[in-house]
């Protein structure tokens, strides 16, 4: 059995060095590289290909999602699973559309870890019980009340649009954001102006209570 080749893309040090450790233990599972953002991913793989990429969604610059939409395009052969806090259905549908193979909150096992790893790159997809039971209760949903289906999609909001959400809430001002963002401070007020207009809010305010509900943030 040839070996699992692991990356791991994550913005805290300390989470890597823990998967890292749990997976050390596992025989046919190699973590080769690891990375903080998801430039310095995409940079190594001129020279170290993986096939499974662990990757957090809050990741600095690029997204992990955009990261995932990249890789599924440039790097077909890297399969990737979210591994993340956020668990709402937001993060999840807009994760597997962009090609995510897995997802899986970070209260897991490494049990979990390691079937997850296993099952996604024999080609399957693997969600945990709490992931699998968000998807299908929005299956059911749409089932029951099909007319509902063009809301929900309609209401999902972009990558860029959940990184402002979670700068907006954090308290950054628009000119702040887009400083650290590199955008304009106009294309912060369009995407904010999205925002409120797909999660039907109507004020800043609205918005923190929306992220702190849905552990876009925390206290």
């Amino acid at each position: 059995m040839s070996t699992i080749r692991i990356a791991l893309v994550d913005d805290h040090q300390i989470v890597r060095d823990g998967i890292r450790s749990l997976l050390s233990e596992e025989l046919g599972i190699e973590v080769i590289t690891e990375a903080a953002d998801a430039q310095g991913f995409i940079d190594s793989l001129g020279t170290k290909i993986p096939n499974v990429a662990i990757v957090d969604i809050s990741l600095p610059g690029m997204s992990g999602i955009e990261l995932t939409k990249k890789l599924n395009v440039d790097f077909p052969d890297v399969k990737v699973v979210i591994l993340s806090m956020h668990t709402t259905q937001e993060f999840i549908f807009n994760a597997i559309k962009a090609g995510a193979k897995g997802y899986l909150p970070k209260n897991i096992t490494r049990t979990e870890l390691v079937d997850a790893i296993t099952e996604v790159n024999a080609g399957n997809e693997y969600f945990s019980k709490d992931i699998s039971g968000i998807i299908l209760k929005n299956y059911l949903n749409h089932v029951k009340n099909p007319e509902k289906l063009n809301s929900v999609k309609d209401q999902e909001l972009t990558p860029r649009e959940l990184e402002i959400l979670k700068l907006v809430a954090e308290g950054y001002s628009n000119l702040l954001i887009a400083d650290k963002l590199y955008i304009s401070v106009r294309t912060v007020e369009s995407h904010k102006n999205h925002i409120m207009q797909k999660l039907e809010l109507t004020t800043t305010v609205e918005l923190v209570k929306y992220a702190l509900k849905n552990r876009i943030i925390d206290l």
